[in-house]
């Protein structure tokens, strides 16, 4: 069992990144130590050059992804956690895969249409070719299991037509270069949604910072964001079916049982019929309480660069060590010859 997984270092985290990720992340690196495999995390500096950037920030974000994981129990003892930019097998390897990667292909991803929105023209080709460095990342070191989101199994599935086509392309029939990576996805992944709109996901670029949780934050301002939450009239229904049609409802119900463990069931049956004036301060206390150790152990690590730096410079180096016979055989089964 060889699981990779990259997190962009954009923005500050947040709660729908722990409970849709990073818990994940760490009961992934458990499970892969304990099945004799192991585990990547890589925080995608490459790919943050997709869009518009600021680079200081994004050197300040990158450092602070590391605290975020390493707070909310990513080791890096157990997990090989790096950049990108420290591993430049990962933009090697992107390369070889781009003669193999067909327009077509990347013109049918959902991603690519979403964010690039009616200006095709004016995006960069790094924002087209996003999905080949996902492929990269993950061939390169032979990943069996990725974990993915719904809005991801689309380019998981890319990765794995690249890696066949290359296989059939330039490898022998019974000696195949790249693994086909199977997708990974957690039955206790939660999709955590906006606190302005049960409609849309979480997300670190929304302009409001009350549409989401964000993982730094102190306990007054997780109980202001709460209360401030968007919701509905109605008391919470006793029964699941009764949240139909009711996003925000669904989502701090969703909130509070990926939090507790408790099944939506459970909830309901515990605070059906109660009015969000009760749930808010419940939910609220319940944020604290879980994210308090997070936030202490993040700002006890968020300055120390030096650790930061060190941590990400070991598991870069392992991550060359392992991605080098994999970059060397692509380079050999296309006939290029190098030094």
């Amino acid at each position: 069992m060889r699981v990779v997984s990259g997190i962009q270092p954009t923005g500050k985290p947040h709660l729908g990144n722990y409970l849709g990720a990073i818990v994940n992340y760490v009961k992934l690196q458990d499970e892969a130590q304990a099945a004799g495999g192991e585990c990547f995390i890589f925080l995608a500096d490459l790919h943050a050059l997709s869009q518009a950037h600021d680079p200081a920030e994004l050197t300040v974000n990158t450092r602070e992804m590391v605290a975020t994981l390493v707070a909310c129990g990513v080791d890096p003892m157990k997990t090989i956690l790096f950049n990108q930019a420290q591993v430049p097998a990962h933009a090697e390897l992107q390369w070889l895969l781009n003669g193999t990667a067909r327009m077509g292909w990347l013109n049918r991803m959902t991603q690519w249409k979403d964010k690039a929105g009616k200006n095709r023209e004016g995006q960069s080709i790094a924002l087209f070719t996003y999905p080949v460095l996902q492929a990269a990342d993950v061939l390169l070191y032979q990943a069996t299991h990725v974990p993915v989101g719904e809005d991801q199994k689309q380019h998981l599935e890319l990765a794995r037509d690249i890696a066949q086509k290359f296989n059939n392309d330039f490898c022998p029939e019974d000696a195949p270069l790249f693994t086909l990576p199977e997708p990974y996805i957690p039955p206790a992944a939660a999709r955590i949604m906006s606190l302005r709109d049960g409609t849309v996901k979480m997300s670190k670029s929304d302009p409001s910072e009350m549409s989401r949780i964000s993982l730094t934050d102190d306990a007054d301002t997780i109980m202001k964001k709460i209360k401030k939450a968007k919701t509905d009239a109605e008391p919470l229904p006793s029964e699941e079916k009764g949240l139909e049609g009711r996003a925000e409802a669904r989502n701090l119900i969703t909130i509070y049982s990926a939090l507790t463990g408790k099944s939506v069931a459970d909830v309901l049956g515990e605070y059906g019929g109660q009015g969000f004036g009760g749930f808010k301060p419940v939910l609220g206390e319940a944020l604290v309480e879980i994210l308090r150790p997070i936030n202490a152990r993040f700002m006890e690590l968020k300055d120390d660069q030096e650790a930061l730096d060190a941590i990400l410079a070991r598991g870069a180096a392992k991550a060359r060590e392992h991605g080098i016979p994999t970059l060397d055989a692509a380079y050999k089964a296309l006939g290029l010859v190098r030094g």
